[in-house]
């Protein structure tokens, strides 16, 4: 197997870029053309001839530029350039001439556009339309969040079948204005792709990738859909953002390129089993919002052409552009030195313009009759939960360096250690008592624009996380990011629920609207949609990434009810709600079934945590007693295996126990209210038994613990 060597180069910057607004042209001569359009609403064409960037259209709109994507005949070359921003649709020729100008008329700016044929496909946040030669030819109003869409191939497939890539973590496949069915992914879908760039043979193949880091391709039949194949995310990448088919390998089997928020580019190739298997990665600073394979810049040399948030088109070339020379000097290449030439001329020309821009902003700074501004700068931010360690993960990015960044949390909140951010975090000293639980500052270095932290929340405090981002430009100006922490925050959407556990239900009446409910439910919980749901009742599924428990919320005009095998989300939500009606002067009814199996239950799921945390904790505290003893014994053949083996893997132990702070603190927390909640509900106030609790927690034996909860009433 060929091993990959790529390495980068920088073609151009444009303006900030969004996801999916770069194409490769079709192959037409020796090398490709690119195309890429802006946040400026700029859309630029361009190739290169002897290493310079040849520009062959411009093309400017009023609004960003939202995607970029190719159209063409059905079953022929796709070399028709079509781009949306705002509500408008624009097509040209790949000389430049714009051939289409089509306002969508839709009430939301377009987000997602796929061209198949004459048949446009134009999706803003929740409405999808349909228009064949420019009328409108049916519509569909999602229920959450369109992130992307895509059509099945027309010359393989009969009749026009788009598929949706919808933020409740499902692919919902359309015929006409009806859901086909709706396929079930484990996150929520951000990219679809046809696999092989044509779907396969037999066209209904769909490669997808989540925002939690996650790629698999489903089939899709006429009836249901068909997983074939998924990569987890087992070294907690970043969101896939952009896929792509391309023989990177030359082995004459299509590659799976990967663009990721977290600025990685990864190669998979294919094994027999047609299985993807990890081939190469790249890593830089920017999201990369666009991955392309083709032939640019040389002929005979393959590339992955790439754009990331930052505005660079760049590409991982398989030209080997290092030339190894001996003890003889090399002679310089002519076309190098003109290039280096040319960005002499550009830097000094950029020089100039700061300095002036810097001198007249001074001036009117400084002047009585003009008032000084503060510069606006764009965050691409990102605030989402991690199935896998059951916390947020929050990454801000910015097109300039980012100077500092303070953290301020009027609830408990958790930092995590994340071995790839290079900033130097500081903690100032809080006061509960004035609404701060959290104080703490990163500076950057120099050149960092994109920084990523973990956050752990504690379920049943909620409140607000406050950042205020400083970049490295003049004058100095900072800007405020805020994110709700919710009552449940450490839920996440499923779309099954197991009705044969042990479940407490919570049942409320009273004279309200399902709109009110729902937006109730929209503070309590995250990844609820904006809009209430069209059905009647609304039903929504639950599991806590923590403990794995279940919740189920049902509700409708005058009624919602919600079950759950943990008595302790029962109660959150009982309070939550109940606060928040009162806050409308709406009375409620309310009514609970508890049955007391789901707390054995709930101590079970909890055990093997708690066990494995406690288990870590011991070996950490043997450390520092075994390395000191093997300081004094060189042979340390009489010690127990167990021991050697904490020897042996104390960097590692030390690290985990390190990534995970106040871990063992939290499940002692949980399993306290639980305790607490089981018996607030039988209206008995058992707050002076939980020191013999905690007591029964440091010699713990789950046995001992569900006597414990047992025979306390």
């Amino acid at each position: 197997m060929m091993q990959l060597d790529l390495t980068r180069v920088d073609y151009l910057q444009v303006g900030i870029t969004c996801q999916k607004t770069m194409q490769v042209l079709p192959l037409t001569s020796k090398t490709q053309k690119i195309v890429v359009g802006d946040n400026d609403g700029q859309l630029q064409c361009f190739g290169l001839r002897k290493g310079q960037v040849q520009t062959l259209f411009q093309a400017s709109k009023k609004n960003q530029i939202s995607r970029v994507v190719l159209g063409g005949q059905i079953g022929g070359v796709r070399d028709r350039i079509f781009t949306s921003a705002g509500t408008e649709v624009n097509a040209f020729t790949k000389k430049g001439k714009n051939f289409l100008t089509f306002d969508t008329g839709i009430t939301e700016p377009v987000q997602s556009i796929y061209v198949e044929g004459t048949d446009l496909l134009a999706c803003g946040n929740f409405g999808f339309n349909h228009y064949c030669d420019c009328k409108e030819s049916s519509y569909f109003l999602s229920s959450d969040k369109i992130n992307d869409v895509i059509c099945l191939p027309r010359e393989k497939w009969n009749g026009l079948t788009p598929v949706l890539a919808c933020q409740d973590r499902v692919l919902r496949v359309l015929q006409g204005s009806d859901v086909l069915y709706e396929a079930e992914v484990p996150g929520p879908p951000v990219v679809v792709e046809l696999f092989g760039n044509n779907g396969g043979d037999e066209g209904n193949e769909i490669l997808y990738g989540t925002s939690d880091g996650r790629i698999g391709l489903m089939q899709i039949g006429t009836l249901a859909p068909v997983h074939r194949w998924e990569l987890p995310n087992m070294k907690r990448a970043g969101g896939v953002l952009c896929l792509d088919s391309y023989d990177i390998t030359a082995d004459g089997v299509l590659d799976l390129l990967v663009g990721r928020d977290d600025g990685q580019v990864e190669v998979y190739s294919y094994d027999e089993a047609n299985e993807p298997v990890f081939r190469y990665c790249y890593t830089g600073s920017e999201s990369i919002t666009s991955v392309k394979g083709g032939v640019v810049a040389a002929a005979g040399f393959d590339e992955i052409v790439c754009a990331n948030y930052a505005g660079w088109v760049f590409a991982l070339t398989t030209e080997q552009l290092v030339k190894e020379v001996g003890l003889q000097k090399a002679a310089p290449d002519p076309v190098v030195t003109a290039k280096i030439s040319n960005l002499k001329s550009e830097l000094e020309g950029l020089q100039k313009q700061v300095s002036d821009e810097r001198a007249k902003y001074h001036e009117s700074a400084h002047s009585t009759k003009t008032v000084s501004a503060v510069p606006f700068f764009p965050i691409n931010d990102k605030f989402v939960l991690n199935k896998d360690d059951a916390s947020y993960s929050l990454s801000l990015e910015l097109q300039s360096p980012i100077d500092n960044i303070l953290l301020q949390s009027d609830v408990p909140v958790d930092l995590l250690d994340i071995e790839k951010n290079s900033a130097v975090v500081s903690y100032s000293a809080c006061n509960p008592e004035d609404g701060n639980f959290l104080l703490a500052t990163y500076r950057c270095q120099a050149n960092t624009t994109r920084l990523e932290m973990k956050i752990r929340s504690i379920e049943g405090q909620y409140g607000t996380l406050q950042v205020y981002v400083t970049p490295r430009i003049q004058p100095k100006t900072c800007q405020l990011k805020q994110y709700p922490i919710k009552p449940l925050s450490l839920h996440q959407r499923i779309h099954a629920f197991d009705e044969n556990r042990p479940h407490n239900t919570l049942t409320l009446k009273g004279q309200f609207s399902q709109a009110e409910v729902h937006s109730w439910l929209t503070f309590c919980l995250p990844e609820i949609p904006e809009r209430p749901p069209a059905m009647d009742p609304a039903v929504f599924y639950f599991a806590s990434t923590f403990l794995d428990t279940q919740l189920l919320c049902l509700y409708r005009k005058g009624e919602a009810v919600f079950k759950s095998d943990n008595i302790s989300s029962i109660s959150i939500l009982k309070d939550v709600l109940s606060k928040e009606a009162t806050k409308k002067k709406i009375r409620l009814d309310i009514s609970f079934d508890i049955n007391d199996d789901s707390v054995t239950h709930t101590l079970r799921l909890i055990h093997p945590k708690l066990e494995e945390q406690l288990l870590l904790a011991k070996k950490v505290q043997l450390i520092d007693a075994l390395k000191e003893l093997q300081v004094n014994e060189p042979d340390l053949s009489f010690m127990a295996p167990e021991y050697q083996e904490i020897l042996k893997e104390s960097e590692k132990l030390k690290a985990e126990f390190k990534r995970q702070p106040s871990h063992l603190e939290r499940l002692y927390g949980m399993i306290t209210d639980l305790y607490i909640d089981k018996f607030k509900f039988k209206g008995q106030n058992v707050k002076s038994k939980v020191p013999a609790l905690l007591e029964l927690l440091d010699t713990y034996e789950l046995d001992s613990l569900i006597a414990f909860f047992e025979n306390s009433a």
